[in-house]
């Protein structure tokens, strides 16, 4: 059931299930001879939430956690079992690419029957005519059926006219992942106008940098339950920590230097110095020459052991991070080694505020077997410039040459 609420979006106890059938024919067998052959799937199981005007939900998870079921739900493609969707005002969602064209007819009727279809009147199409094609950047092919489109050139004309539309809310399923990075960033760009105005979002994204970027607070999705709600860089850590497969560890015997953060612990980081020293804040120079050191502490034999750390700013965006694997640097060891291992390197960052993170896998990622990830294990402050001050956060230290 979904009707109109005072609030702009609440979810309440939604529920949806799907029949599965091993094969086909089991769907007939089904039908004729009233035999059970299928099973249910809960895709989505208890579900609530609410969204604010002018907020933006995230909505994250691992394959098969229901993202694109609610997002159905929620624009109407699917109707729920049970629960309520209560609704104020005009959700218009980007989907599934292709949803509500038709590949015979051209771009530009297409606008038009697209933008009738999410609820424009004559008059608002209209008047944003020539700012949807302009935006869609689809040149001469405006006049061509859709059938000739790229996946990228339909990805431009759906989102043109969907942003256009002037919802309340604006649903996005990963389909700007097909997208260049030019228009990506334009698609960014009017995104974070729309909510500058007022608009809210909800956003189903791989991308933790976007998902950080955009949005106010993050669903995390498992077996379409919700696991986490809360704060953007808490729950994608609590999202890496799911793709783990692990449980934070409750074992006695570890030492609470070794209990922060989350992994199997056969090998471990004890310990960690910026150029030497231990602290839980540092203070640096833009271009200053630090050395990195982690100690590492091994209760197993491993073959293929993998250090590394990653540097994220204070909107928990990933800036920079490396491994000894990307180093091409195998590392082998055997149950009680000790070993250290350093990065010397120029902090050649923005001013601002940073945090470290470190980690230890097997294999060239932490869903193979995560040891020890400990996330924001201190912060840094880049106070002021060294050298040459430069805009954004990185200096990639250009050669510059004038000539007549």
């Amino acid at each position: 059931m979904i009707r109109e609420s005072i609030s702009l979006l609440s979810v309440k106890n939604l529920n949806k299930k799907f029949k599965l059938y091993q094969k086909p024919s089991d769907r007939l067998i089904e039908f004729f001879f009233r035999k059970k052959k299928h099973n249910m799937y809960p895709a989505i199981s208890g579900l609530s939430f609410e969204l604010h005007e002018g907020e933006s939900l995230g909505v994250i998870g691992p394959n098969g956690a229901g993202k694109s079921t609610l997002m159905k739900l929620l624009t109407g493609l699917l109707i729920q079992d049970e629960g309520e969707i209560l609704i104020d005002g005009t959700i218009t969602g980007l989907i599934e690419l292709g949803t509500g064209f038709n590949s015979e007819l051209s771009g530009e009727v297409n606008i038009r029957n697209n933008a009738l279809l999410l609820g424009m009147t004559e008059i608002e199409i209209a008047n944003r005519f020539e700012d949807i094609i302009q935006f869609a950047e689809i040149g001469s092919f405006i006049n061509k059926p859709l059938k000739v489109y790229s996946s990228g050139m339909l990805m431009r004309l759906a989102f043109a006219v969907a942003i256009h539309s002037n919802p309340k809310c604006f649903l996005i399923d990963e389909a700007l992942s097909v997208g260049d990075g030019y228009f990506q960033q334009k698609c960014t760009r009017k995104i974070m106008n729309f909510k500058k105005n007022g608009g809210s979002l909800i956003l189903v994204s791989h991308d933790m940098n976007a998902i950080k970027l955009l949005c106010d607070k993050v669903l995390l999705l498992n077996k379409g339950r919700c696991l986490e709600l809360g704060e953007p860089e808490s729950t994608v850590n609590s999202y890496n920590k799911l793709l783990a497969g692990l449980k934070r560890t409750a074992d006695k015997d570890v030492d609470q230097s070794r209990k922060a953060g989350y992994g199997t612990l056969r090998a471990s980081i004890d310990a960690f110095s910026f150029n030497g020293l231990k602290n839980d804040s540092y203070v640096f120079k833009s271009g200053e020459k630090v050395s990195l050191e982690l100690q590492v502490r091994c209760d197993y034999d491993l073959d293929d052991l993998v250090v590394g750390f990653l540097i994220r700013d204070r909107f928990g965006q990933d800036v920079f991070g490396t491994n000894t694997l990307l180093h091409n640097c195998p590392i082998k060891v055997s149950a009680g080694d000790m070993i250290n291992v350093t990065w010397n390197f120029n902090l050649n960052l923005g001013v601002g505020n940073y945090t470290l993170t470190v980690a230890l896998h097997l294999g060239p990622d932490h869903t193979i077997e995560c040891l020890h990830w400990a996330d924001a294990i201190c912060t840094f402050d880049i106070a002021e410039f060294e050298g040459s001050e430069f805009i954004g956060i990185c200096c990639l230290e250009p050669a510059l040459i004038v000539q007549k």
